[in-house]
């Protein structure tokens, strides 16, 4: 199988064209740097750069874990820095929540992303749902850590102001509010602080769309196609392959856009405010809606057809159980039907294999699945305390290997696919 770096992403929203046609033409090009095989722990595989794929799963905020098993795979040295040379390394989404350290990890990631494409390789994080989850507000996943890792000394005096602002909103809404038969929103001074712990003001701006961590993972792609293979977080549906990979991405791209101009106005007409969570968005959204019932003229049209049209966020692509970040399909089919669904998933996009996350595996090891053309990837690092571990799937001359931080386990050869085939 040819490993070259034939990527196609989707196109990305407002991105100037020339850069567009940058993105596809690095994809493309052939590089010719050929680096040594790097020293490392005997059980790892040796390094072939210009034919090498490495895909990691969910990390979940376990920093170290992710340091542990790149530099296992040769990827990153004591130091952190990349050493993989034109490696392909893929991270299939959920870098946050859960665990203590998602800062970290981005912060890695997006080090790694630079460091990478100086040596002739490249690092493309994809979004998972808890990605998109942050970037919408819903922060059902987000622990203390994750919060405290944003707050400052300026934390305290950000939260006072931010209630004053919110004790504000109440009383502007004070008439559609007493037309609910239960409190929706805290009406106290305590109540509003117990929810609003220090630095979740600083971690919403981070993840808004000028935010540092917003900022790069809008830019993100729900899927990749590296050579033959298709990366993902959850999956592609069979009722999904209608849609074309860049469509996809660009669909997904078009809701968060979306999300972020409601956002924007909603805040501007004093509607909701910036640190909202996606649950008060709705509730501020379904108060404005009643209000236009009893209002003396008709609404705006289009703003009213925007906010109906959030209330509707989990149908939408990005959200949905049955869209490419929360499809779990490939784990819970059985084989009969496995078999003979991927192959039609698979033609469209002329791709031979599909690798996702979401899933933690039992075990836990990386599976193949249905011929070797399913490979599920998420051996959930972050629960340590229920057996879970690091893991990686390495990709090099048509041979797929689960590597771990204990030894590796060789799944599947394209050159024999009827060899070392496991996890059927």
């Amino acid at each position: 199988m040819h490993l070259s770096m034939r990527i196609r992403a989707g196109k990305m929203v407002g991105q100037p064209s020339a850069e567009l046609l940058f993105r596809a033409c690095v994809g493309l090009i052939p590089f010719l740097l050929c680096l040594a095989c790097l020293p490392g722990n005997a059980a790892a595989l040796p390094v072939e750069p210009q034919n090498r794929i490495v895909a990691i799963g969910d990390i979940h905020g376990e920093f170290d874990d992710f340091c542990r098993i790149l530099r296992h795979t040769h990827l990153i040295d004591e130091q952190n820095h990349w050493i993989g040379g034109n490696t392909t390394l893929v991270q299939t989404g959920d870098v946050i929540d859960r665990g203590p350290e998602g800062r970290e990890a981005m912060d890695l990631l997006m080090a790694l992303e630079t460091e990478a494409g100086k040596a002739g390789g490249r690092v493309i994080p994809l979004l998972g749902n808890h990605e998109v989850m942050n970037l919408l507000g819903d922060l059902r996943y987000v622990t203390p850590p994750n919060y405290a890792a944003f707050a400052d000394n300026d934390s305290e005096k950000r939260r006072q102001a931010a209630y004053r602002e919110y004790s504000a909103w109440l009383a502007s809404h004070s008439k559609s509010l007493a037309a609910v038969s239960q409190p929706i929103f805290p009406t106290t001074e305590e109540g509003w602080m117990s929810t609003h712990p220090a630095g979740l003001l600083e971690y919403r701006e981070a993840f808004g769309p000028d935010g540092k961590y917003g900022k790069w993972i809008r830019h993100h792609d729900a899927v990749v196609e590296v050579g033959s293979i298709v990366f993902l977080h959850g999956g592609i549906a069979p009722a999904l392959t209608s849609m074309s990979l860049e469509k996809i991405n660009s669909q997904v791209r078009e809701e968060i856009e979306a999300f972020d101009k409601t956002m924007r106005e909603l805040q501007s007409r004093k509607i909701g405010l910036p640190f909202f969570t996606l649950r008060e968005i709705a509730l501020a959204v379904q108060l404005k809606l009643v209000e236009e019932r009893s209002a003396p003229t008709p609404p705006d049209a289009d703003f009213h057809n925007r906010l109906v049209h959030l209330l509707d966020v989990s149908n939408w692509l990005c959200m949905r159980d049955e869209g490419p970040l929360w499809f779990r399909g490939y784990d819970t089919w059985s084989d009969e039907a496995g078999i003979e669904q991927i192959s039609k998933i698979l033609a469209p996009y002329h791709a031979s294999h599909i690798v996702v996350a979401h899933t933690v595996q039992k075990g836990p090891h990386i599976r193949s699945r249905f011929d070797g053309k399913v490979f599920l990837i998420d051996t959930g690092m972050v629960y340590k305390d229920k057996g879970g571990k690091p893991s990686a799937l390495d990709i090099q001359a048509g041979k797929f290997t689960a590597i771990y931080l204990d030894g590796q386990d060789a799944l599947f050869d394209d050159k024999s696919p009827t060899a070392g085939v496991k996890g059927n």
